[in-house]
Formats: C-alpha cells, structure tokens, sequence
C-alpha cells in the first residue's frame, strides 16, 4: 500500500509542475505578444524568420536522433518556456 500512494504522490506533483510551467507558458506569451509583433515589424532583413527556421531544422533533428535512442541534452527547467526570447536578442 505503500509504494501505491508514493507512486501516487509522485504522479500528483509531475502534474502539478506540469500545470505550472505550463500556465508560465501562457502568461510569457501573453506578455511578450506585442514584443514579438514590434520585431517582426521591424526585422527588414528577415533575420527573426532565419533564425526560426535553423531552430525549426535542429528541433526535428532532435527528434530524429530520439527516435533513434541517442538521448541529447535539451534546454528546459522552470524556465524553459522562455527559451524563445532568445531570437530578440
């Protein structure tokens, strides 16, 4: 009985984090919505949409290196839902 309310209590705060980072999420894009809008008026020279799309190229080799076993180390945390104002920068 236990190891069922351990396993239990673990599962509870995954969620828990889970629901956090994930309401995070939505308040870092509500806040930085009009950031990004004034950027991508300004990027004349297409750098943001560049940038976007090497970041796009290296997600999906990511994938494709997990579909194969290779386990890479991957930016997260509390917050790595901020990990896209990198392309402000």
């Amino acid at each position: 009985m236990e190891v069922q309310s351990s396993r239990t209590v673990d599962l509870f705060a995954a969620d828990a984090v889970a629901l956090v980072n994930g309401f995070a999420r939505i308040a870092s894009h509500l806040m930085t919505a009009p950031i990004e809008r004034i950027a991508n008026a300004c990027d004349v020279a297409g750098f943001l949409a560049a940038r976007r799309e090497v970041q796009r190229v290296g997600a999906s080799l990511y994938r494709a290196a997990d579909r194969e076993g290779h386990r890479l180390r991957r930016r997260g945390g509390l917050f790595g839902c901020l990990r896209y104002l990198s392309e402000l920068t």
